[in-house]
């Protein structure tokens, strides 16, 4: 693959995406990384972080989601590690332990998880776990990033000793104040802070009165700061010892960083770590934004985009509340080349860029939003001619830039080549530059690229019918309205509705007659035929569009209706089954009565129990025979469906047989038509009008030499085989 210039990437707006996914990153490391991201000149580096970013978006939708990677920039810390007898800042040292802890949590994450992110398991495979860089630090440190007491004896026994000075300072600083202010020397204010340290604050005439070491005075100089005479001994003892205690300090910090430098590449490797997931981070969250997937990724140059919106429209049409119409795009090794052609603000340049920039980002291990059923490739180059590239800086108008970016294309396009350009042989004579265009499309036809063009120019419409492996499209509008609704349709060439939006914006109908008649014949006829296809066609998505919604109203329709019924039977049934144990109970009830009465009037015990025992042996019988009859039930039923199951795959199976026989009997004459095509019945002459057979333009005989026939479309003449043609219209005598 090779490397895609960034003025590619600046034509389909690249940069933006890019842009907004730095300021999704948390470090200043993964916003720099962000920005630089590019296209992956390694296929199989770009599909890992594909899969990676992937893997990254599937953590926020499960239970298993990755731990907190969040970290400080630790890179001259690293770099004063490769210096020897250094040390580094305090809060440094819990940076690294801070980072080591960090990637030790998520080596032990992927080799738990590694069934749910194989790709994401591959950054840490080449990092050891290791405690010994926290344990070095909390050796020293404690988690507030104070240097503990007990890190060394020594500093022990030094900050001891400072703790029972410090508190002898204290002892005699409140003896001097509680005398002095006791012989009335002191101020209001009695005492104060100067340095750090606890001072007299003494009435100005008073100041002789107390030895000690002055340390200012107030801004009237009504007030004087002494330090009495008793603490200035002890001060200096504690100055003596803060200073031990630095040294003894700076001593620790360059053991422990003695202990960290070899560890130095390590930490290298945990700032790759935590700053390419910290963009893999940023990625998964564009792609919620953008409702982004990954495609599945195949080796075959074939690439189907469903449902594929550009994410920079799609983006802030959603902040606004816009629709975004999608579009589905299929280039393949039998439909390399598109020719979008219609009126201009029909959304033709959109339908080419989203396809650039969503070809760009994929290359790019950005995941794209299209539908998950969408099916990409990567190309080994990009090539684009978009927008006015005037050259200021050269003296180049927009035509001399487009030529010299058709050569650069000539040059390059081979077979794994994409290459997308706007108004194609635009800014030149129409006709002059519809034929140079013309032969630029043939070149890269010929050299097995694959891309997408729009244009205006007819004869680029009319060549794209004689080409295999190409084909036209266009943008439907409303026939009526001449509005566009921005939809994609391949198969048909598009009209540009020049005279038709002409009127539509008011210019007189004698103006826009007189520009007809300026006009070859052949072309309005021929722009006319495409604007009634297309208008037909737009008539017909209409049409389909509105028959699926009326389908899916009727069928929630049916639907409602048949859980209505479905409930109401299910009622009615449960209304029986009470209504028939209720009249059982009472059958029941009035047997028992009946066996009652005449126990009543003649008492017969004998007979009672007789009477009773019949009628509950009876209802025994009854729930027998029932529990029986369900068993039988069951069984046919089980017999039945087997039975079923039985034709249903013989069914299947002569369905498929049927399938095959009817597919092959259709490729056989596929072969026999391509052999011996179907010779026309009407012998051609000049003057008659013809097209290629199956073929949408038409044009007029001028010569026919013995087999081939020369075919005058108004613009061009081409030559074609007698046999691959068809009568339009006879000639008139």
């Amino acid at each position: 693959m090779k490397k895609i210039s960034s003025k590619i990437l600046k034509d389909l707006e690249f940069d933006q995406i890019v842009e907004h996914i730095s300021t999704l990153c948390s470090s200043e490391l993964g916003k720099n990384a962000a920005k630089n991201i590019r296209p992956f000149s390694d296929k199989d580096l770009l599909k890992i972080e594909l899969a990676q970013t992937d893997e990254y978006l599937s953590s926020n939708s499960n239970e298993n989601r990755i731990p907190n990677h969040d970290f400080e920039d630790i890179s001259n810390d690293i770099k004063l590690l490769s210096i020897e007898n250094t040390f580094l800042e305090e809060k440094s040292y819990l940076y690294l332990a801070s980072i080591s802890e960090t990637a030790n949590d998520l080596i032990k994450f992927f080799e738990k998880f590694e069934d749910y992110y194989p790709s994401l398991k591959l950054k840490t495979e080449n990092i050891y776990f290791t405690k010994d860089i926290s344990e070095a630090v909390y050796t020293v440190f404690n988690r507030f990033g104070e240097l503990k007491d007990n890190a060394t004896k020594p500093l022990r026994a030094i900050r001891r000793e400072m703790s029972e000075v410090r508190r002898g300072i204290d002892q005699n600083f409140v003896r001097a104040l509680s005398k002095y202010s006791s012989l009335g020397f002191l101020d209001e204010i009695r005492e104060s802070v100067i340095d750090n340290k606890r001072v007299l604050a003494v009435s100005a005439s008073f100041r002789k009165k107390i030895n000690g070491n002055m340390m200012g005075s107030s801004r009237t100089g009504s007030i004087v700061f002494i330090e009495p005479e008793s603490v200035l001994i002890l001060t200096r003892e504690l100055a003596s010892l803060e200073y031990e205690e630095r040294q003894e300090i700076v001593r620790i910090l360059k053991l422990l960083t003695d202990l960290l430098r070899p560890h130095k590449e390590l930490f290298d490797k945990y700032l790759i770590l935590l700053t390419e997931l910290d963009v893999l981070r940023a990625k998964a969250k564009y792609a919620l934004e953008i409702n982004a997937c990954l495609p599945s990724i195949n080796d075959d140059n074939s690439m189907k985009l469903i449902d594929a919106y550009h994410p920079i429209l799609y983006k802030n049409n959603l902040e606004i509340k816009a629709t975004t119409i999608p579009q589905s795009i299929e280039l393949n090794s039998q439909q390399r080349i598109i020719v979008i052609s219609g009126p201009n603000a029909g959304g033709k340049s959109i339908a080419l860029k989203t396809l650039g920039l969503i070809q760009s980002m994929i290359q790019s291990a950005i995941l794209v939003p299209v539908h998950e059923r969408s099916s990409m490739c990567f190309f080994d180059n990009i090539l684009t001619d978009i927008g006015d590239n005037q050259s200021i800086e050269n003296h180049l108008s927009t035509y001399s830039y487009r030529l010299k970016n058709m050569n650069h294309f000539l040059r390059n396009v081979d077979k794994n080549t994409l290459f997308l350009i706007d108004e194609f042989g635009t800014g030149s004579d129409p006709e002059l530059g519809g034929a140079l265009a013309e032969v630029f499309l043939e070149e890269f036809y010929e050299k097995g690229a694959y891309g997408v063009i729009t244009t205006h120019y007819t004869n680029i419409k009319v060549k794209v019918e004689d080409l295999d492996e190409a084909i036209n499209a266009n943008m439907l509008f409303n026939e009526k309205t001449l509005e566009p609704l921005y939809k994609l349709v391949i198969g048909q060439a598009g009209s540009s509705f020049t005279f038709e939006v002409a009127q539509k914006n008011g210019i007189p109908f004698r103006l826009i007659n007189r520009a007809k008649k300026k006009v070859r014949q052949e072309n309005v006829r021929l722009d006319k035929t495409i604007a009634k296809l297309q208008k037909e066609r737009s008539k017909l998505e209409l049409t389909t569009t509105e028959l699926a919604s009326k389908e899916i109203k009727a069928s929630e329709q049916k639907r409602k209706y048949e859980s209505i019924s479905e409930k109401v039977s299910q009622k009615l049934e449960d209304y029986q089954i009470q209504f028939d144990a209720q009249a059982k109970t009472i059958t029941i009830g009035r047997k028992l009565q009946a066996i009652s009465e005449e126990y009543f009037r003649k008492p017969n015990k004998k007979k009672l129990f007789t009477e009773t025992l019949k009628v509950v042996e009876m209802e025994n019988s009854k729930k027998r025979d029932k529990i029986k009859e369900q068993k039988i039930t069951t069984k046919k039923s089980t017999a039945q469906k087997k039975r079923q199951d039985k034709v249903a795959k013989e069914m299947e199976q002569k369905v498929i047989e049927l399938r095959i026989e009817k597919k092959e009997k259709e490729e056989i004459k596929k072969k026999e038509e391509a052999i011996n095509p179907p010779k026309p019945d009407y012998n051609l002459k000049v003057g008659d009008t013809a097209r290629l057979i199956g073929g949408m333009a038409y044009g007029t005989i001028e010569k026919i030499e013995k087999k081939k026939v020369f075919l005058n479309y108004g613009t061009f003449t081409t030559s074609v085989s007698i046999d691959q043609l068809e009568l339009v219209n006879a000639k008139r005598k």
